[in-house]
């Protein structure tokens, strides 16, 4: 297991941009797979990005092109680059790493508004 810290939510206005910050509690370089997903008031989690240990990346196609995970096993930490943020984007942004379960962090608040 890990536990997993997320910085770097806030308010920005739409077309604004903000960097996620997920930094685990132990080396990140034996764990395959990270990411992040998101929840809206109301509505289900569902997942934003994610990134294995070789670097491949996937997206949700509503970000795709305007968000950008990335992974430093050197500061155990995973990132995600926002751009171009919209007010649907709004939403709690949750950290997660699958070790022998799958481990989550606390969440960040992210609002995308005028």
């Amino acid at each position: 297991q890990v536990r997993l810290v997320e910085s770097g939510g806030g308010l920005v206005q739409p077309g604004g941009s903000l960097r996620l910050s997920c930094t685990a509690s132990r080396s990140i370089f034996s764990i395959n797979a990270m990411g992040w997903y998101r929840q809206a008031p109301g509505k289900e989690r569902d997942l934003v990005a994610r990134i294995t240990g070789s670097g491949s990346t996937n997206y949700a196609d509503s970000v795709n092109g305007r968000f950008t995970i990335s992974r430093d096993n050197a500061k155990n930490t995973v990132y995600l680059q926002m751009n171009s943020l919209k007010p649907e984007d709004t939403a709690i942004y949750y950290c997660y790493a699958d070790t022998n379960t799958r481990d989550w962090g606390q969440g960040t608040q992210v609002t995308v508004s005028s």
